[in-house]
């Protein structure tokens, strides 16, 4: 009798500690107010509480999407910190743009620093030592190492399988509207870069860039590069489209001219790996429906 009261006391505090444990884990949960980090995070199924600026995350970066149990806790630079409180993260994950938020985020909890595109480091390598940084961090070594690998492995497919050959293609002129006369045009330590070189596509911009991989230009900048494609990546400013059809500036642009422009939805061009992906796949979609645009000499 006495054993088998022992061995229910036993069972029945096994049971108490794994329920712990389980409440434990459940309250693992990670925010973060910054979009690279949350479509890492999401890309390796790691538990997220809480996302900030949810809307405009679906309009620049679009997938992963964000489940819909998680909270938004509003603008990135000014997070709703009581809405944060009410349901506390294991840390509040940010990059160096949001450091200046630490001492408020710290109310609510432990707060960590991640960097991306630091100046004069390989992009590519970067991407995936975050990937790696947030798995360890989130104990998803394994679906992070997966993430890696699934990443080469599609660029690699998408090099290997491309009906033009590099010499084949024209020289890209990637780019993103600030306004109707303004882009950002993206260059060296730039995400969209990094792509192309896994993809050994040509990148038309050779000047300098800012610590983000981008310039920012008047449209007429473009205008040096005659035998380039434009890539337009997605979204455009209110109103833009409307004022490039009626624009003489943009209608004698060489590339626009010769119609020599693919327009790709959106891609979070300061994103990681889960954006790597998707930029990838979208441009060569791209380029592969419209040979005759890309096609150097054309």
């Amino acid at each position: 009798m006495r054993h088998t009261s022992l061995f229910c006391l036993l069972a029945r505090c096994g049971l108490f500690a794994a329920c712990l444990l389980s409440i434990s884990n459940a309250q693992a949960q990670w925010a973060t107010v910054d979009w690279t980090i949350a479509e890492t995070l999401l890309a390796i199924d790691a538990p997220v509480s809480s996302v900030a600026q949810q809307s405009d995350y679906r309009a620049w970066v679009g997938e992963p999407r964000i489940p819909d149990n998680v909270s938004d806790m509003g603008l990135r630079t000014q997070p709703n910190l009581e809405l944060l409180a009410q349901v506390p993260p294991e840390q509040t994950l940010i990059s160096p743009m949001f450091a200046g938020l630490t001492p408020r985020l710290e109310k609510i909890a432990p707060v960590t620093l991640f960097s991306l595109y630091s100046p004069g480091a390989d992009t590519w390598q970067e991407m995936q030592t975050l990937t790696r940084e947030l798995g360890e961090l989130t104990e998803h070594q394994p679906q992070a190492e997966q993430l890696i690998e699934d990443t080469q492995a599609l660029l690699t497919t998408l090099r290997e399988s491309r009906s033009l050959s590099q010499s084949e293609i024209s020289p890209l002129l990637m780019v993103q509207f600030m306004d109707a006369r303004h882009v950002r045009v993206f260059g060296e330590n730039s995400l969209y870069n990094a792509v192309l070189e896994q993809l050994d596509l040509p990148n038309a911009w050779d000047q300098s860039t800012n610590a983000w991989g981008f310039a920012l230009v008047g449209i007429e900048a473009l205008a040096r590069y005659p035998e380039a494609t434009l890539v337009i990546i997605d979204p455009l400013p209110a109103g833009v489209e409307e004022q490039l059809a009626k624009s003489g500036l943009w209608q004698q642009l060489p590339s626009v001219r010769h119609d020599r422009v693919v327009r790709l939805p959106p891609v979070w061009s300061f994103g990681a790996l889960p954006s790597a992906q998707r930029f990838a796949r979208e441009l060569t979609m791209a380029l592969e429906a419209a040979p005759a645009v890309t096609h150097r000499g054309q």
